[in-house]
């Protein structure tokens, strides 16, 4: 993963630094900025999705990845929890943020708090999968993401089959989408109050405790 965030040919600027991928040492005690930019660029386009849908009328199409009410658990607040206990590079936000982008691309769908979450769980276990040198199984991300191994498993082949397997990533595109969350305000939306109320109405678990136990770690190979 290191050598996406560090190719010599589009170090032009600190944006990776200001990002927090390039680590230097010890790990991250805090989490990266990147998840904040992340986490406003996905309220973001709620929010517009939102408003599109209302004003326009415009057409969604259901996935696999939609549940059926939203999760109390925030977008920052998941994102955060998904750093702390699955280890993973700080590069594999922005990886999974591709991977949503070419998802909702190819499926004509709206990212929306019915979906937001399982594409973000499932999205950045894959980018682990394929550019971390080492990574849990998918028991443990269930554990952290809030869902059933079972669910996460279709979710996975799900996505592996719309990306029709194209995980790799060129290090052109990893920078302009590291340039697009840079430019996103970390102060920026806040949409926690919809989802709550929705959950309200129709509450569905999701598991937000500390996972019980820690799976083994599976080298890449």
């Amino acid at each position: 993963m290191d050598s996406l965030a560090t190719d010599p040919a589009f170090i032009d600027s600190d944006v990776y630094l200001r990002l927090g991928l390039i680590i230097e040492g010890k790990r991250l005690k805090k989490p990266p900025t990147v998840l904040s930019r992340l986490s406003s660029s996905l309220e973001r386009s709620l929010l517009l999705n939102h408003d599109d849908k209302i004003l326009l009328g415009s057409p969604d199409s259901v996935t696999v990845f939609d549940g059926r009410s939203p999760p109390e658990i925030s977008i920052a607040h998941y994102l955060d929890r998904i750093f702390k206990y699955s280890c993973c590079s700080p590069s594999c936000f922005v990886i999974a943020h591709i991977y949503i982008d070419h998802f909702l691309h190819k499926t004509r769908a709206l990212l929306k708090p019915l979906n937001v979450h399982r594409l973000i769980i499932t999205t950045v276990m894959l980018a682990a999968k394929v550019f971390d040198d080492r990574y849990f199984n998918n028991a443990y991300y269930a554990r952290v993401g809030g869902v059933t191994t079972r669910e996460l498993n279709r979710l996975e082949m799900e996505l592996l089959f719309t990306l029709d397997f194209k995980l790799q990533v060129d290090p052109q595109t990893f920078h302009t989408h590291c340039c697009q969350l840079e430019k996103q305000n970390s102060d920026g939306f806040q949409i926690e109050w919809p989802i709550k109320e929705a959950c309200r109405a129709n509450k569905e678990t999701w598991q937000k405790r500390t996972p019980d136990s820690l799976c083994s770690q599976t080298t890449a190979r």
